[in-house]
């Protein structure tokens, strides 16, 4: 999808750069009295490794970095590992907090000069330079330069990293000194002075954020975004789609030298990693947390304002940051990692606006994927023993109504703006051990259930995590089949019935997971079944159940919070799961509205504006995660459950499913070589097989065996942490805060939420083109067409259906009775059966018209006896000479409605009128060419002339013809009594030669030359 222009890198003018001091937003769980709880979680969800601690650079102040080149660097490398292939988190040894650095990323250093620090808000301390959007990185014999600059490019900041440290080390050096523009170019002249014998400082790139460092046998390499892409904006904050990055090899000399001398393991994982297209589906943003849902993001800000603090502490969700492993090296390195380094999300984000009689509404979908047990379709299925499941994906729904920019309401009423809204699904597999082997050439293969935990801790442990992400409830919607011919699926639907009762027996009576199985497969091919009708119950109850969120004032009515989440799954969790999430998420867009004063009712009619931009963004999100995981897209869409197949449909669904099953059995294993490098799931060690020598990754997404029995287990009936079951609220206003936002108004709006600068830039020359807003509002992506007014008035109302108000609604997701058949007698009054206004009527035609594929002719029956030929009507019959150009449709109107022109009648009525007696000779006068051979043959047959029929049926019809011939032939039609018994008149007949010889004994097919009965004469 088209946003506008692609930035090929920073420009002096580039377009909305900045960076608000309003941090990264992210909830904490102390909120809710989590915090004793939390090193519980940590434990429960330790991965049992051995890992050894690895230091940690400290140290502050302007001048000096958290590491600098005297002190020790990172080690990359770490011990050697006893078990094939090691992780990231093995390599980086962390030891505090085992588990709980996969869940949330911090910046790890001791805050001292830092404005999100506890510093109470009546402090004048001046903030340090938080964001960055501007980088360009130098370079020197020995050393590369990176600085950083703010939105308005007056301030700066300078990282320095070290080319000359040995393999596997990497030595940062962050200067925490905030620059001015002439101040950064007088340090660059004496760098590049003092560089001056060894070819001085050199620009090598421009780019746009930092992805982080990674390394595979040899030494570092850092990751940079070079072109970025707008495609959303939230609360004034924008949101980026990566479209290019490079990989910088952090060694001496030239990158290009060093790309040719690299040994031949270190190329093969580079070709690994480029089977990883970072330009397709990976998002970042400078100010507004993506990994994080807008809930979460709102109550942490708030949270914040009500300790008194400016902003909340970078808080991200590690199980959607998909460099994590990448940034381990910063965060361990430097002492704030995230202003330099930008954590991505992968999955799937756009928006679409709106317009509602001048009141502009913002669509927002944002999919994100989890990187915990990622893969590819067959490779991962189920569950693994840490609690992840495959083809985990949170889709939030954002819908905002744009009457201010920002999350703050006037006042000003800081993060309580009641225009936005926003609701959450959650999609991911079956928690079970379950597998399905793909090495053979079946499309489908057989499901195996692994293996049977009695006390299903994995699952116990993946429920629990969705009460700590979402809250309570969790409403489970099973889409997979019931009833197979061969057990399938339906493997799976009791055993995941039976786990979901076993860990309801622990829970509170009001906190129980709920459960709802749905055969929508079979719903969909019984004929008369209503999928869309039953899914709207469906979604109407869980709605009801889960709520959705609504910014605002706590104290009010109006605002409230979503406690709990609904989730869906099919056995891949894409095409039944997808559309079911469609009609979840159309009925929350519903309320949604609603909340926000633009709707009145609680549902959307299908075909309307509304619902048409919904869907199409529902379905490219389907799209997404499908050949993110599957290979290919949907196969079933909405308009398959709807009953709205074309045509080409069938067609498309075949080359879909060949596509998918193509990338399944060639380029899964590719695929799952990249995202494991990546991810971090394997990192090279000395002495251990390589990556692709692998035969399994198994132990890559599984903890350790042997490290089971050490491992600390949790309650088998106590399996869930009660701090995840208490309800989500909004934090209450502190006292007195009202009286000091009423003195400073407007400066401290800027201090906690700079996001003016980044969506306004200011002193910035821009053309309207560039402007993102107005290219939303311009494009109109996914309206139809607009249909031609009847009565010259056209209802711009976008919860209007664009539908014939005279045809009736086939694709009505409400039941309809059939329809019984009657059989009409021809004969009947035609006032009975009058025509529909569409048959009636022809569109007028003109004489330059020609029939075509864009142009139809139109037509009509002139033998239809219900149609009165009183009216000075004239009817045009269909033009058969242009049978080839007829559409589809035409083909079909004119089964229903046959015409037959003058010469097909006279045609007719002359072929049903053609006599037994015409004569075959209607003269006896020889043209002078007659062929005098065929004249010898007629008489030979028949006499010098044929007689007509009327001649007695006993005269000699020539003298050519013998009586014994005339005897056999009447013999030989005659009727006779059994005409299947052979009697012994019949023995002498010709056509019994091969009868004769059967009964001698002879073949009844034909002899050779070489077989016995011919050579003997038998």
């Amino acid at each position: 999808m088209d946003h506008g222009p692609v930035d090929a890198g920073p420009r002096q003018d580039a377009e909305y750069d900045d960076d608000p001091t309003g941090a990264s937003k992210s909830p904490e769980y102390e909120r809710w009295g989590v915090p004793s709880w939390r090193n519980v979680l940590g434990d429960l969800r330790t991965r049992s490794r051995s890992r050894s601690r690895s230091r940690r650079g400290s140290g502050s102040g302007s001048k000096e970095s958290v590491r600098s080149s005297d002190e020790p660097a990172v080690e990359g490398d770490a011990p050697t590992y006893q078990r094939v292939g090691a992780t990231a988190d093995e390599v980086s040894g962390e030891a505090d907090g085992e588990g709980e650095e996969d869940l949330h990323l911090r910046e790890t250093a001791t805050r001292t000069t830092m404005a999100t620090t506890e510093e109470p808000l009546g402090v004048n301390a001046e903030p340090r330079l938080r964001r960055m959007f501007k980088f360009t990185l130098y370079e020197t014999s020995t050393r590369y330069w990176i600085t950083g600059a703010d939105v308005t490019e007056k301030y700066h900041r300078l990282l320095r990293i070290d080319r000359t440290s040995p393999p596997g080390q990497i030595i940062l050096f962050e200067d925490e000194t905030v620059y001015t523009r002439q101040q950064m170019n007088e340090v660059l002249v004496s760098i590049d002075e003092g560089n001056r014998a060894v070819g001085g400082l050199r620009l090598k790139y421009s780019f746009w954020g930092l992805l982080g460092f990674i390394r595979f046998t040899d030494a570092f390499y850092m990751l940079l975004i070079t072109k970025r892409q707008q495609v959303a904006t939230i609360g004034g904050h924008y949101i980026y789609q990566v479209e290019h990055t490079e990989l910088v090899p952090l060694t001496t000399g030239s990158s290009s030298r060093f790309t040719r001398d690299r040994n031949a393991e270190e190329a093969r994982f580079l070709g690994i990693l480029n089977n990883l297209d970072l330009s397709k589906s990976f998002y970042f943003s400078y100010s507004y947390d993506i990994t994080r849902s807008l809930q979460d993001n709102i109550i942490q800000q708030r949270q914040a304002l009500h300790d008194n603090r400016h902003a909340a502490r970078p808080d991200f969700n590690g199980m959607f940051v998909w460099n994590n492993h990448l940034l381990k090296p910063a965060m361990q390195a430097l002492k704030h990692p995230f202003d330099w380094c930008l954590p991505i999300i992968h999955g799937f984000i756009d928006q679409a606006a709106l317009d509602i009689f001048g009141r502009s509404v913002y669509i927002t979908i944002i999919g994100r994927r989890s990187r915990f047990f990622a893969g590819a379709r067959f490779l991962k299925r189920g569950i693994n023993d840490m609690g992840y499941v495959a083809n985990d994906v949170e889709s939030e729904q954002i819908v905002a109504e744009k009457l201010t920019t920002s999350f703050h309401a006037p006042g000003p009423r800081l993060y309580a703006n009641p225009t936005y809204t926003s609701y959450v699904h959650h999609r991911g597999s079956i928690p079970l051990y379950w597998t399905q082997d793909s090495t053979g050439v079946s499309p489908k293969p057989d499901i195996d259930l692994n293996l049977s935990d009695p006390f299903y801790q994995p699952a116990a442990l993946h429920f629990d995590n969705l009460f700590e992400r979402y809250g309570c409830p969790v409403y489970v919607l099973n889409l997979i089949k019931a009833r197979e011919r061969t057990p399938r699926e339906s493997k799976l639907l009791s055993e995941f019935e039976t786990c979901v009762k076993y860990l309801n027996q622990s829970l509170p009576e009001d906190k129980k997971i709920l459960y709802k199985a749905f055969d929508m497969s079979r719903a969909s091919k019984t004929r008369g079944g209503d999928v869309i009708g039953s899914l709207e119950k469906i979604a109407d109850d869980i709605v009801k159940t889960t709520g959705f969120f609504h910014n605002g004032d706590a104290d009010t009515d109006t605002a409230h919070v979503q406690n709990g989440i609904a989730r869906t799954n099919c056995i891949d969790c894409l095409d039944r799961t997808n559309a079911a999430q469609f009609v979840i998420g159309k009925r929350a867009f519903a309320l949604q509205l609603k909340a926000l004063g633009v709707f009145a009712h609680d549902t959307i009619d299908y075909d309307t504006d509304a619902v048409n931009i919904f869907t199409h963004m529902f379905h490219d999100h389907g799209d997404t995660i499908a050949v993110q995981y599957g290979g290919s897209h949907l196969v079933n869409t909405m308009a398959t459950y709807r009953k709205l197949n074309h045509w080409q449909s069938q067609s498309r669904d075949m080359v879909e499913s060949f596509k998918r099953y193509y990338h399944n059995s060639f380029l899964d294993s590719q695929r799952q070589e990249a995202y494991n490098l990546f991810l971090g799931n394997y990192i090279w060690a000395q002495g251990q097989p390589m990556l692709w020598d692998l035969t399994t990754d198994y132990y890559l997404h599984h903890s350790d065996p042997r490290a089971w029995l050490e491992r600390k287990r949790r309650n088998y009936i106590y399996w869930y942490t009660p701090a995840f079951l208490e309800p989500r609220r909004l934090p209450s206003k502190p006292e007195g805060q009202q009286s000091k936002q009423e003195q400073k108004k407007d400066e401290e709006v800027d201090e906690f939420d700079n996001y003016w600068q980044e969506c306004y830039r200011p002193s910035a020359l821009s053309s309207l083109v560039k402007v993102y807003s107005y290219r939303l509002n311009a494009e109109m992506r996914y309206l139809p067409d607009r249909l031609p007014p009847r009565d010259g008035k056209y209802d711009f109302s976008p919860f209007k259906p664009r539908l014939d108000p005279h045809r009736q609604a086939f694709d009505s997701p409400e039941k309809k009775p059939r329809k019984g058949v009657k059989i009409v007698d021809p004969q009947d009054e035609a006032s009975q059966y009058p025509l529909h206004a569409s048959e009636e009527t022809a569109r007028p035609g003109t004489a330059e018209e020609k029939p075509g594929i864009l142009r139809e002719p139109t037509f009509e029956r002139t033998d239809n006896p219900f149609v009165s030929t009183g009216g000075a009507k004239q009817v045009r019959a269909a033009d058969k000479a242009h049978m080839h150009l007829w559409t589809l449709n035409q083909f079909h109107s004119q089964s229903l409605h046959p015409s037959v022109s003058d010469t097909e009648a006279r045609e007719y009525s002359r072929y049903v009128a053609h006599p037994l007696n015409l004569p075959l000779v209607v003269s006896t006068e020889l043209p002078s060419d007659a062929n005098l051979d065929y004249l010898e043959y007629i008489h030979r047959a028949g006499g010098s002339e044929f007689d007509e029929y009327e001649q007695e049926e006993t005269a000699v019809w020539g003298a050519g013809i013998s009586e014994e011939d005339a005897q056999h032939f009447w013999e030989f039609v005659g009727e006779r009594h059994d005409p299947l018994t052979v009697t012994e008149e019949d023995g002498g007949k010709k056509r019994y030669k091969a009868y004769r010889q059967w009964l001698r004994g002879k073949s009844l097919f034909k002899q050779s030359k070489v077989d016995p009965e011919y050579k003997y004469g038998i």
